[in-house]
């Protein structure tokens, strides 16, 4: 049994409760607000900590008040913040590392996702990807691009998420630079 709390935790991570909780405090301290979903994905994806004793131990923060709710994600509560300062410094300095910039990994995409939106959807024997990039609430530009399977097409979303406003710039310098040679012949225009 004692193997289901451990499971998926490389050697390093934490498997002690205490620890875990100490982790959350210090994270979200660190990087607030945080939702529930950023901090298991960067302490799941890094293999820092289980699944079970994750939700265990941000369960138990919320019942101790160590930590509080909002609609952002979770803050800090000045006991919780006393705990992180005071108890951050037991933890192995890797494990606080890797989860910080886990974190941030998860924010920066997060945010990046916001503003850079792509969906894959079927078209016939092929995929769609729709990419869209939104400013003040309206779109601003949109690209639809076909691909073979959905594994590439899912590749396809993933790199425009990510990279979608130099796709951006660069398709609108294009399509902005004088170049004479591109120019239609003055008797069309």
């Amino acid at each position: 049994m004692a193997e289901a709390f451990t499971a998926g935790v490389k050697p390093g991570g934490l498997t002690n409760d205490t620890e875990i909780r100490i982790l959350l405090c210090y994270l979200i301290q660190s990087a607030a607000p945080l939702t529930r979903d950023a901090m298991q994905g960067a302490l799941l994806e890094e293999q820092l900590v289980n699944y079970f004793e994750f939700v265990s131990a941000l369960d138990e923060l919320e019942n101790q008040q160590l930590i509080q709710p909002t609609d952002q994600g979770y803050i800090i509560t000045e006991k919780g913040a006393v705990v992180a300062r005071t108890l951050a410094d037991d933890l192995p300095r890797s494990v606080r590392e890797s989860a910080i910039r886990a974190v941030i990994r998860i924010q920066s995409w997060v945010h990046k996702a916001a503003q850079n939106k792509a969906r894959v959807e079927p078209d016939g024997d092929q995929w769609r990807v729709v990419c869209t990039i939104e400013d003040m609430g309206r779109d601003s530009f949109q690209l639809q691009l076909s691909m073979p399977d959905r594994m590439t097409a899912e590749m396809v979303k993933n790199r425009f998420i990510a990279q979608g406003s130099e796709v951006y710039s660069h398709l609108l310098n294009l399509l902005t630079q004088p170049a004479p040679k591109n120019r239609p012949p003055e008797a069309v225009l």
